[in-house]
């Protein structure tokens, strides 16, 4: 497990650090980069994102990395901001996204307290990045936009309306939470993409 190459791309809009810092704590070293070269042949690729999804896009486009992303064929996991980009569109700023996963983010509307942040449970989980982990743990969110429920979906969550936690389709993994700041859940998360 630990002597495969792990790329984190770092593009001046993810929380690149504290993804790279949560890795070394379980043993597995990673490289921070925004070269296409050194991306392309990652064993696996960490595409973590937070901020505002149109100035993140475009920190994409300048170095072709909204083009390069949605070909990568190794595991992907996208977190956060990361994985609203690897939609199809988000209401935010009216931002086209990666178009991996077919559906559209969405702004919460302010029935309760938004961004959600905290901790929140996570259900209906399936699929290789849950593994080995039970039904209704908590994991910790941020944000003011959601994903909705979708033929993708791996795990979902509840705040205002249910949405979803975590996506998956073919090699392209993504989590609305942070596994980095999730405790042991997200170790188990972590652990797993790189085991895939």
């Amino acid at each position: 497990m630990n002597n495969q190459n792990i790329v984190i791309i770092d593009y001046d809009a993810g929380n690149v650090q504290s993804v790279k810092y949560a890795l070394e704590r379980i043993g597995i070293s990673a490289e921070l980069s925004d070269d296409v070269d050194k991306i392309t042949k990652a064993d696996k690729v960490i595409f973590p994102g937070v901020g505002e999804a149109a100035w993140a896009m475009k920190m994409l486009q300048k170095n072709g990395l909204d083009e390069l992303i949605p070909q990568l064929k190794q595991p992907v996991l996208g977190i956060c901001l990361g994985m609203q980009l690897m939609c199809e569109s988000s209401e935010e700023s009216h931002t086209k996204g990666l178009g991996i996963f077919p559906v559209k983010v969405k702004r919460f509307t302010n029935e309760r307290k938004v961004p959600h942040m905290g901790w929140n449970q996570l259900e209906n989980l399936s699929g290789d990045l849950f593994s080995g982990i039970s039904p209704n743990e908590y994991a910790y969110f941020v944000h003011s936009f959601y994903v909705p429920d979708a033929s993708g979906t791996v795990a979902s969550c509840d705040y205002i309306r249910n949405f979803s936690a975590s996506l998956q389709r073919d090699n392209f993994y993504a989590c609305q939470f942070h596994p980095e700041k999730s405790g042991a859940v997200g170790v188990k998360v972590l652990e797993n993409f790189i085991n895939l």
